[in-house]
């Protein structure tokens, strides 16, 4: 796993919505299958167990881009309600064993499993939210990770608004 340092990468943003409503949209399955994914692909779980310990299995699907199937396995390490989500991201195959970045047709320099770190701040009626990964900057812009993770907090935010929450 890649080690924390000051070239990984950070996001940080105000999102429109209170601090218990944006954790939970990271911790039901019900808000995830509307947000966890960039825009113009599609999302699905498989073994979702969210909680310490647990995890789930989840494949972005993208009909347009270089990786069709982007098999991905997340195992929480630490769930502070409200405040923090800690998990790993480990590169996976459709039946959840890991596997290398480039086993799965990713860039080479992308780290086989990275740590994700969340936290949901208040602030008033709004939530401070800062994603911390552990991937350098550069290679997570390179990749697309970067954009897709920007892409996929705006579409959480318009699903978060009270039209779009379901």
């Amino acid at each position: 796993m890649a080690n924390s340092n000051n070239q990984d990468t950070f996001i940080s943003r105000i999102i429109n919505a209170p601090q218990e409503l944006v954790f939970d949209a990271w911790t039901q399955e019900e808000h995830l299958q509307h947000w966890y994914a960039p825009k113009g692909c599609v999302v699905q779980f498989a073994q979702v167990d969210i909680r310490p310990g647990g995890g789930f299995l989840s494949c972005i699907r993208n009909p347009d881009g270089p990786y069709k199937n982007c098999w991905c396995k997340t195992t929480f390490l630490e769930i502070t309600r409200p405040e923090k989500i800690v998990c790993t991201l480990q590169v996976a195959d459709a039946n959840g064993n890991p596997i290398t970045s480039r086993e799965a047709g990713m860039d080479p320099d992308w780290p086989d499993a990275t740590i994700l770190t969340v936290t949901f701040t208040p602030e008033g009626n709004k939530t401070l939210f800062t994603l911390h990964q552990t991937v350098n900057m550069a290679l997570a812009k390179k990749t697309g990770a970067y954009p897709s993770w920007e892409q996929m907090l705006d579409i959480l935010e318009a699903h978060l608004q009270p039209a779009g929450i379901r």
